[in-house]
Protein backbone atom coordinates (compact mmCIF):
# COMPACT_ATOMS: atom_id res chain seq x y z
CA UNK A 1 0.00 0.00 0.00
CA UNK A 2 1.12 3.67 -1.16
CA UNK A 3 2.22 5.82 2.06
CA UNK A 4 -0.62 8.35 1.15
CA UNK A 5 -3.21 6.36 0.62
CA UNK A 6 -1.97 4.52 4.02
CA UNK A 7 -2.02 8.22 5.46
CA UNK A 8 -5.31 9.15 4.16
CA UNK A 9 -6.96 5.90 5.58
CA UNK A 10 -5.74 7.14 9.46
CA UNK A 11 -6.53 10.36 8.77
CA UNK A 12 -10.35 8.83 8.10
CA UNK A 13 -10.37 6.68 10.82
CA UNK A 14 -9.32 9.11 13.21
CA UNK A 15 -12.32 11.21 12.49
CA UNK A 16 -14.81 8.14 12.48
CA UNK A 17 -13.21 7.75 16.12
CA UNK A 18 -13.52 11.44 17.21
CA UNK A 19 -17.51 11.64 16.18
CA UNK A 20 -17.57 8.45 17.96
CA UNK A 21 -16.58 9.68 21.63
CA UNK A 22 -18.67 12.48 20.89
CA UNK A 23 -21.77 10.64 20.38
CA UNK A 24 -23.18 12.69 18.18
CA UNK A 25 -26.98 11.64 17.67
CA UNK A 26 -29.62 12.00 15.03
CA UNK A 27 -31.97 14.58 16.90
CA UNK A 28 -34.99 12.32 16.06
CA UNK A 29 -35.57 11.70 20.20
CA UNK A 30 -35.41 15.45 20.34
CA UNK A 31 -38.64 15.77 17.58
CA UNK A 32 -40.19 13.35 19.37
CA UNK A 33 -40.09 15.20 22.94
CA UNK A 34 -41.29 18.81 20.99
CA UNK A 35 -44.30 16.90 19.52
CA UNK A 36 -45.32 15.51 22.84
CA UNK A 37 -44.60 18.70 24.45
CA UNK A 38 -46.83 20.14 21.94
CA UNK A 39 -49.82 17.82 21.99
CA UNK A 40 -49.93 17.88 25.82
CA UNK A 41 -50.07 22.09 25.40
CA UNK A 42 -52.85 22.04 22.97
CA UNK A 43 -54.66 19.24 25.27
CA UNK A 44 -54.27 21.86 28.35
CA UNK A 45 -55.77 24.80 26.31
CA UNK A 46 -58.32 22.62 25.12
CA UNK A 47 -59.28 21.78 29.06
CA UNK A 48 -59.02 26.07 29.81
CA UNK A 49 -61.15 26.86 27.39
CA UNK A 50 -64.56 24.21 28.02
CA UNK A 51 -64.40 24.70 31.73
CA UNK A 52 -65.80 28.96 31.19
CA UNK A 53 -66.37 30.45 34.54
CA UNK A 54 -69.24 31.18 36.50
CA UNK A 55 -70.43 34.56 35.18
CA UNK A 56 -73.37 34.85 38.50
CA UNK A 57 -73.22 38.16 40.24
CA UNK A 58 -73.39 37.90 44.06
CA UNK A 59 -76.26 39.53 44.37
CA UNK A 60 -79.31 40.19 41.99
CA UNK A 61 -81.11 43.46 42.15
CA UNK A 62 -85.18 42.85 41.90
CA UNK A 63 -86.64 44.57 38.79
CA UNK A 64 -89.77 44.91 37.43
CA UNK A 65 -91.13 41.63 36.23
CA UNK A 66 -89.07 39.72 38.18
CA UNK A 67 -90.61 36.70 40.50
CA UNK A 68 -88.02 34.42 43.21
CA UNK A 69 -88.69 31.49 40.24
CA UNK A 70 -87.72 33.56 37.31
CA UNK A 71 -84.36 34.94 39.74
CA UNK A 72 -83.84 31.37 40.67
CA UNK A 73 -84.37 30.07 37.01
CA UNK A 74 -82.01 32.82 35.14
CA UNK A 75 -79.10 31.88 37.73
CA UNK A 76 -79.67 27.91 38.06
CA UNK A 77 -80.52 27.89 41.34
CA UNK A 78 -83.37 26.14 43.65
CA UNK A 79 -86.13 28.55 44.90
CA UNK A 80 -86.41 27.08 48.07
CA UNK A 81 -83.04 27.09 48.86
CA UNK A 82 -82.63 31.27 47.72
CA UNK A 83 -86.09 31.74 49.31
CA UNK A 84 -84.67 30.46 52.54
CA UNK A 85 -81.65 32.02 52.43
CA UNK A 86 -82.51 35.75 51.88
CA UNK A 87 -85.07 34.94 54.91
CA UNK A 88 -87.89 35.32 52.37
CA UNK A 89 -91.41 33.56 54.29
CA UNK A 90 -93.12 33.89 51.19
CA UNK A 91 -91.51 33.28 47.97
CA UNK A 92 -94.24 35.03 45.74
CA UNK A 93 -93.58 38.24 47.64
CA UNK A 94 -90.72 39.99 46.70
CA UNK A 95 -90.16 44.19 45.81
CA UNK A 96 -88.58 45.92 43.08
CA UNK A 97 -84.95 47.42 44.07
CA UNK A 98 -85.13 44.15 46.71
CA UNK A 99 -81.22 42.99 47.00
CA UNK A 100 -81.39 38.83 46.31
CA UNK A 101 -78.20 37.05 47.49
CA UNK A 102 -77.27 34.52 45.35
CA UNK A 103 -75.11 32.77 47.50
CA UNK A 104 -73.67 32.56 51.15
CA UNK A 105 -70.84 33.96 52.14
CA UNK A 106 -68.82 36.97 51.21
CA UNK A 107 -72.27 38.13 49.52
CA UNK A 108 -73.92 39.80 53.18
CA UNK A 109 -71.26 42.75 52.14
CA UNK A 110 -72.62 43.60 49.44
CA UNK A 111 -76.50 44.23 50.64
CA UNK A 112 -75.76 44.54 54.89
CA UNK A 113 -77.07 48.24 55.47
CA UNK A 114 -74.84 50.99 55.88
CA UNK A 115 -73.97 50.90 59.25
CA UNK A 116 -75.00 53.42 61.90
CA UNK A 117 -72.71 56.14 63.24
CA UNK A 118 -72.16 55.06 67.15
CA UNK A 119 -73.57 58.19 68.72
CA UNK A 120 -71.60 59.15 72.08
CA UNK A 121 -73.15 60.90 75.23
CA UNK A 122 -72.01 64.82 74.99
CA UNK A 123 -70.41 65.48 78.37
CA UNK A 124 -70.50 68.50 80.45
CA UNK A 125 -68.88 71.58 78.31
CA UNK A 126 -65.14 72.31 78.90
CA UNK A 127 -64.51 75.34 80.30
CA UNK A 128 -61.10 76.99 78.17
CA UNK A 129 -60.86 80.38 80.09
CA UNK A 130 -60.66 80.68 84.19
CA UNK A 131 -63.47 82.70 85.16
CA UNK A 132 -62.05 85.35 86.90
CA UNK A 133 -63.43 87.36 90.26
CA UNK A 134 -62.34 89.82 92.49
CA UNK A 135 -63.27 90.14 96.21
CA UNK A 136 -62.43 92.29 99.14
CA UNK A 137 -60.13 90.44 101.52
CA UNK A 138 -61.84 87.60 104.09
CA UNK A 139 -61.99 84.31 104.66
CA UNK A 140 -65.92 83.86 102.88
CA UNK A 141 -64.10 85.74 99.86
CA UNK A 142 -61.12 83.24 99.89
CA UNK A 143 -63.71 80.48 100.47
CA UNK A 144 -65.49 82.14 97.52
CA UNK A 145 -62.44 82.00 95.01
CA UNK A 146 -61.83 78.47 95.88
CA UNK A 147 -65.26 77.24 94.88
CA UNK A 148 -64.93 79.29 91.86
CA UNK A 149 -61.33 77.51 90.43
CA UNK A 150 -62.95 73.75 91.42
CA UNK A 151 -65.50 75.06 89.11
CA UNK A 152 -63.59 75.81 86.39
CA UNK A 153 -61.51 72.38 86.70
CA UNK A 154 -61.88 70.43 83.22
CA UNK A 155 -64.27 67.44 83.87
CA UNK A 156 -62.28 64.14 83.34
CA UNK A 157 -62.35 62.58 79.87
CA UNK A 158 -64.23 59.31 80.31
CA UNK A 159 -61.02 55.90 79.02
CA UNK A 160 -61.96 55.46 75.87
CA UNK A 161 -62.45 52.01 75.23
CA UNK A 162 -60.60 49.83 72.36
CA UNK A 163 -62.93 49.34 69.28
CA UNK A 164 -64.03 45.95 68.33
CA UNK A 165 -62.02 44.33 65.63
CA UNK A 166 -64.52 43.53 62.46
CA UNK A 167 -64.44 39.98 62.11
CA UNK A 168 -62.93 38.97 59.08
CA UNK A 169 -66.00 38.18 56.68
CA UNK A 170 -66.55 34.62 55.56
CA UNK A 171 -65.54 32.88 52.03
CA UNK A 172 -67.67 33.18 49.16
CA UNK A 173 -69.24 29.93 49.09
CA UNK A 174 -70.59 30.61 45.29
CA UNK A 175 -71.38 27.56 42.80
CA UNK A 176 -67.84 27.80 40.95
CA UNK A 177 -66.86 25.70 38.60
CA UNK A 178 -63.64 24.88 40.17
CA UNK A 179 -64.46 21.19 40.27
CA UNK A 180 -65.66 19.84 37.28
CA UNK A 181 -69.18 17.98 37.70
CA UNK A 182 -69.32 14.45 37.49
CA UNK A 183 -70.16 13.52 33.58
CA UNK A 184 -73.77 13.49 32.64
CA UNK A 185 -75.17 11.23 30.02
CA UNK A 186 -78.03 12.85 28.77
CA UNK A 187 -81.09 11.62 26.25
CA UNK A 188 -83.77 13.15 24.53
CA UNK A 189 -86.58 14.00 26.61
CA UNK A 190 -89.18 13.11 23.86
CA UNK A 191 -89.92 11.16 20.77
CA UNK A 192 -91.50 13.78 17.96
CA UNK A 193 -90.35 15.91 15.11
CA UNK A 194 -87.43 19.21 15.65
CA UNK A 195 -90.09 22.11 14.89
CA UNK A 196 -87.53 24.69 16.81
CA UNK A 197 -84.13 24.94 17.53
CA UNK A 198 -82.01 26.93 19.98
CA UNK A 199 -80.92 30.37 18.06
CA UNK A 200 -78.79 33.08 20.97
CA UNK A 201 -79.44 35.46 17.76
CA UNK A 202 -83.31 35.13 17.50
CA UNK A 203 -83.45 34.73 21.47
CA UNK A 204 -84.53 31.06 21.10
CA UNK A 205 -83.75 29.77 24.07
CA UNK A 206 -83.97 25.46 23.73
CA UNK A 207 -85.61 23.16 21.21
CA UNK A 208 -89.07 22.44 20.14
CA UNK A 209 -90.19 19.04 19.60
CA UNK A 210 -93.94 17.95 18.19
CA UNK A 211 -95.96 15.76 19.53
CA UNK A 212 -99.22 13.78 20.36
CA UNK A 213 -100.93 15.32 23.19
CA UNK A 214 -100.46 13.08 26.64
CA UNK A 215 -97.05 11.82 24.74
CA UNK A 216 -94.34 10.95 27.92
CA UNK A 217 -92.00 13.48 28.53
CA UNK A 218 -88.88 11.91 30.27
CA UNK A 219 -85.90 13.40 32.46
CA UNK A 220 -82.81 13.81 29.86
CA UNK A 221 -80.78 13.18 32.78
CA UNK A 222 -80.85 12.41 36.41
CA UNK A 223 -81.61 14.76 39.13
CA UNK A 224 -83.50 16.92 41.39
CA UNK A 225 -87.68 18.60 40.67
CA UNK A 226 -87.05 22.43 41.63
CA UNK A 227 -89.67 23.59 40.28
CA UNK A 228 -92.98 22.33 39.23
CA UNK A 229 -95.79 24.67 38.37
CA UNK A 230 -96.93 27.77 35.97
CA UNK A 231 -95.58 30.55 38.26
CA UNK A 232 -93.27 32.10 34.53
CA UNK A 233 -95.13 33.05 32.09
CA UNK A 234 -94.73 31.55 28.60
CA UNK A 235 -93.89 28.21 29.46
CA UNK A 236 -97.28 27.06 31.00
CA UNK A 237 -97.06 23.96 32.97
CA UNK A 238 -93.48 23.65 33.10
CA UNK A 239 -91.07 21.05 35.22
CA UNK A 240 -86.92 22.41 35.84
CA UNK A 241 -84.73 19.78 37.37
CA UNK A 242 -81.26 20.77 38.43
CA UNK A 243 -78.69 17.79 37.67
CA UNK A 244 -75.77 19.07 39.23
CA UNK A 245 -74.08 22.55 40.63
CA UNK A 246 -74.20 23.58 36.98
CA UNK A 247 -77.14 22.15 34.72
CA UNK A 248 -80.53 22.44 34.70
CA UNK A 249 -83.27 21.30 32.20
CA UNK A 250 -86.32 22.67 31.60
CA UNK A 251 -89.95 20.93 30.04
CA UNK A 252 -92.56 23.29 29.14
CA UNK A 253 -96.34 23.45 27.79
CA UNK A 254 -97.12 20.06 29.34
CA UNK A 255 -100.73 18.94 29.64
CA UNK A 256 -99.94 16.89 32.98
CA UNK A 257 -97.08 17.45 35.15
CA UNK A 258 -96.21 13.98 36.97
CA UNK A 259 -93.56 14.99 39.50
CA UNK A 260 -93.45 17.36 42.67
CA UNK A 261 -90.49 19.45 43.63
CA UNK A 262 -87.78 18.20 45.73
CA UNK A 263 -88.37 14.74 44.07
CA UNK A 264 -85.32 12.88 42.68
CA UNK A 265 -85.49 11.36 39.10
CA UNK A 266 -83.80 9.24 36.80
CA UNK A 267 -82.60 9.46 33.49
CA UNK A 268 -85.44 8.39 30.96
CA UNK A 269 -87.77 8.24 33.93
CA UNK A 270 -91.38 9.72 32.89
CA UNK A 271 -91.83 13.24 34.64
CA UNK A 272 -94.90 14.92 32.64
CA UNK A 273 -97.10 14.57 29.38
CA UNK A 274 -97.32 16.56 26.46
CA UNK A 275 -99.42 19.48 26.04
CA UNK A 276 -100.02 23.30 24.54
CA UNK A 277 -100.66 24.91 27.56
CA UNK A 278 -99.11 28.85 26.69
CA UNK A 279 -98.62 27.42 23.19
CA UNK A 280 -100.19 27.61 20.06
CA UNK A 281 -99.67 23.75 19.20
CA UNK A 282 -99.09 20.37 21.20
CA UNK A 283 -95.09 20.86 21.60
CA UNK A 284 -92.62 20.14 24.33
CA UNK A 285 -90.54 22.83 24.90
CA UNK A 286 -86.84 21.77 25.99
CA UNK A 287 -84.25 23.53 27.75
CA UNK A 288 -80.57 22.97 28.88
CA UNK A 289 -79.33 25.84 31.10
CA UNK A 290 -75.84 26.21 32.38
CA UNK A 291 -75.16 28.64 35.25
CA UNK A 292 -78.55 29.62 34.50
CA UNK A 293 -77.73 30.77 30.91
CA UNK A 294 -79.65 28.71 28.32
CA UNK A 295 -77.05 26.68 26.07
CA UNK A 296 -77.63 24.74 22.72
CA UNK A 297 -79.23 21.77 23.71
CA UNK A 298 -77.67 20.18 20.24
CA UNK A 299 -74.04 19.87 22.17
CA UNK A 300 -75.53 17.18 24.65
CA UNK A 301 -78.81 15.71 22.48
CA UNK A 302 -78.65 13.94 19.43
CA UNK A 303 -81.13 15.72 17.44
CA UNK A 304 -83.15 14.34 14.47
CA UNK A 305 -84.63 16.69 12.04
CA UNK A 306 -87.25 14.23 10.87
Amino acid sequence: MKPIQLCTLVVAAALLAGCASRGQRAPVVEHSKSAKNKAVSVETAHKKVSREKDWRPQVHIVQKGDTMFSIAFNYGLDYHELAELNGIQDPGVIQIGQQIRLFPGSATSAIRPAAAVDSKPIGPPVREQPRLAKYAYSEAAVAQIEKVQEQAQPAAKPEAKPEPKPKPEAKADKDTDNSEDEALEWSMPAKGKLIGEFSEAANRKGIDIAGQLGQPVTASAPGKVVYSGSGLRGYGKLVIIKHNKTYLSAYAHNDQVLVKEGQNVTRGQKIAEMGNTDADRVKLHFEVRRFGKPVDPAKYLSLGKS
